[in-house]
């Protein structure tokens, strides 16, 4: 199926390799998911970087294959281990996550993500799961690859820049 939207269409038309055009849209689509996860922290008195720490435990065994710890959080989030330690601190007596030691040394900290977090944060996101769905529903799955393949060597460029 063909992208067929004329918004998003008309600001790259002719102008498929416009760097500005893209950071038009990178900007928007940024500024669309601060926005939800604003919103996120507010309805469940959450700091805006305890979000962002959650949606790093989430990902960390997806995109790194292995449980996050505070360190590369910290890495990751660039705050001080002090600032680490106060946002963890938040959001295990919130019940969003759970810590425990590596069983092979145990100076090693997991950071887990509790199912029941889980499941509220899902219930809450799901329009957002349901946008993207649909906006993934205009392009076929060769045109999703190449998506993909973008957005994954975009964030390995960006993180580069660390």
């Amino acid at each position: 199926m063909q992208y067929d939207s004329d918004d998003s269409k008309e600001s790259l038309e002719g102008s498929a390799s416009d760097l500005q055009a893209y950071a038009v849209l990178l900007r928007a689509l940024n500024g669309e998911f601060n926005r939800i996860a604003h919103a996120f922290a507010q309805a469940h008195d959450l700091h805006a970087t305890d979000v962002h720490a959650l949606a790093a435990i989430l990902d960390a065994s997806a995109t790194d294959g292995e449980p996050m710890t505070p360190s590369r959080l910290r890495e990751r989030l660039n705050l001080t281990s002090g600032a680490v330690t106060a946002c963890l601190d938040r959001l295990e007596r919130a019940g969003h996550i759970s810590r425990s030691r590596d069983s092979a040394d145990r100076r090693v900290v997991h950071l887990h993500y509790n199912p029941p977090a889980r499941a509220l944060a899902r219930r809450y996101f799901s329009p957002l799961a349901r946008s993207t769905e649909a906006a993934m529903a205009h392009f076929g799955p060769e045109q999703l690859t190449t998506i993909a393949e973008f957005l994954r060597l975009l964030n390995r460029e960006l993180a580069k820049e660390r």
